[in-house]
């Protein structure tokens, strides 16, 4: 049977180089769920939508048609037809996709939108490897693994101030990423509608003093322990 693998984590744990990283190495898709998150919050300021009303949100989140590429070597967003796949990681729709995402019928559609696509990768005989928040807890709790990857907080504070530098902006410093990484947590760890949260059956990596490809071949050997 194909490979079910959740990655599950904080900001700036290195899920996503990590997922993209376990997918290519073993040929699988790869899923990127924050971006979905993402792209629906990029919807919502287009339209004018309030983000600071849950009700206005939930009202209209059925309305964007949300598509990934889902090949890990050339990953894209698309939102009504439109690549999205840049515009969604710029400061407004950083600071709006908490409010967002805490909407539950935000999370509804879009949980059955990612189990959507797990069901058609299976249907290909091919795997998946899904990264984000609530991937191993609620998305996919029958995953073949579920890993919840962290790092120290100054490492992930570190780690987004070079992203955030190397993308242009030089005035992004590490106790910015400090506190927004903060309030991002204190954010996805006390929302109601699937706050994130290690699954109790989850391997836990730390990978404060890891390299990303130490990390990637972690994830891999759990895999290949788990298939003996």
């Amino acid at each position: 049977m194909p490979l079910i693998v959740a990655i599950d984590g904080p900001s700036g744990s290195g899920k996503s180089s990590t997922s993209r990283g376990v997918a290519q190495r073993l040929g699988l898709r790869y899923v990127d769920t924050g971006a979905m998150y993402r792209a629906m919050s990029w919807w919502m300021l287009e339209n004018d939508v309030d983000i600071d009303d849950a009700e206005a949100i939930a009202d209209v989140c059925e309305r964007p048609r949300i598509r990934l590429e889902i090949d890990p070597l050339d990953p894209r967003v698309f939102v009504d037809g439109r690549d999205v796949s840049a515009a969604i990681r710029e400061d407004a729709v950083a600071s709006a996709v908490s409010k967002v995402a805490a909407v539950p019928q935000v999370r509804t559609r879009l949980v059955r939108q990612q189990r959507e696509i797990v069901s058609r990768c299976l249907a290909d005989d091919v795997g998946v490897v899904m990264e984000g928040r609530d991937i191993g807890s609620v998305v996919l709790p029958d995953a073949d693994l579920k890993v919840y990857l962290t790092a120290d907080p100054q490492a992930r504070a570190e780690r987004r101030a070079r992203e955030r530098q190397s993308g242009g902006d030089a005035s992004y410093d590490v106790s910015s990423a400090a506190a927004n990484l903060a309030d991002r947590d204190r954010r996805d760890t006390t929302r109601a509608a699937s706050p994130l949260q290690a699954p109790d059956d989850a391997v836990h990596i730390d990978g404060t003093h890891l390299s990303l490809d130490d990390v990637i071949g972690e994830v891999v050997s759990h895999l290949a322990r788990e298939s003996q």
